[in-house]
């Protein structure tokens, strides 16, 4: 180490008058630290003109994903504009039969009048081959813990995991107006504080987050086990169509918004299998 320390003198002088030009104090670590330096700059410098400028284009393995995402464009522009070139060149060749006074053919009337060019479906034959036998067994053992619908159109589910799920309160306050089918008011109004949050009651996907007429900003959301929950009459919506929401977490502020509101408060409806349901049998509020 101590040998690396030690100083030397580069001078560069003039080799007929000796007159020194130029001389620098250096040392072997000093040396080793300015070329280290260099390399490295050099290094990263290379990186980012090869990740941030056109010359990666020219590396091998790497591709232009913007020209790959333009051809496949360009391509379907193509496809499209034969399509409607040919359209029109079928409708203006028509148009010219009928001014001519010419009887327009028409080539697919023909074919299902032609008794040789007719397809008799009955008599197609479906072989099972040994791949598809294995993508069906493969396909019926993923699925088979899912929703499905059976010959008599009736889900079927298993109803232990159904009854054993816990929903999140929506929101803590009081019921002025209760599940009532006779009435024709299928969902419990909850009334609360302004500004307070609407929680989702279980995990699920929002199916609608939109604004309607009669009741304001709604909020619709698709649980597992075939329930879906719909809060009505929000001030504001927080989630979009779409977007996967967990239980307790906030979709909505309570309002009044809607022609049928008459104050803020929570139109909150539980529906299973497509009924709807009373939701104090479920949620604690």
């Amino acid at each position: 180490m101590q040998r690396m320390r030690d100083k030397y003198r580069l001078v560069i002088v003039n080799e007929n008058t000796f007159e020194d030009h130029f001389n620098v104090r250096l040392s072997r670590l000093n040396v080793f630290i300015i070329l280290g330096t260099l390399i490295l700059i050099l290094t990263i410098l290379t990186f980012l003109m090869i990740a941030y400028t056109p010359l990666k284009e020219y590396i091998p393995g790497f591709a232009n994903v913007r020209l790959n995402q333009r051809i496949i464009y360009l391509q379907n522009k193509v496809d499209s504009l034969t399509y409607y070139a040919s359209s029109n060149e079928k409708y203006i060749h028509n148009l010219k039969l009928l001014i001519q006074g010419n009887v327009v053919e028409d080539t697919l009337l023909q074919n299902d009048e032609n008794p040789a060019k007719k397809i008799n479906y009955d008599t197609i034959e479906y072989h099972t081959t040994p791949e598809d036998s294995i993508l069906r067994a493969e396909y019926e053992k993923e699925n088979a813990f899912n929703l499905y619908f059976g010959q008599d159109k009736k889900l079927i589910y298993d109803e232990n995991m159904a009854s054993s799920v816990y929903f999140f309160p929506p929101l803590k306050g009081i019921i002025v107006k209760p599940f009532d089918p006779a009435e024709h008011h299928l969902a419990c109004d909850i009334v609360a504080p302004k500004q307070e949050p609407i929680k989702a009651i279980y995990d699920g996907t929002v199916l609608f987050s939109d604004w309607t007429l009669p009741t304001g900003y709604v909020i619709i959301i698709q649980h597992p086990f075939n329930y879906i929950s719909v809060y009505k009459h929000n001030a504001v919506l927080l989630k979009k169509q779409g977007e996967h929401v967990k239980a307790g977490e906030p979709v909505a502020i309570i309002g009044e918004s809607g022609e049928i509101s008459t104050g803020p408060h929570l139109h909150f409806e539980l529906w299973r299998n497509g009924i709807p349901i009373n939701p104090e049998d479920y949620i604690t509020f």
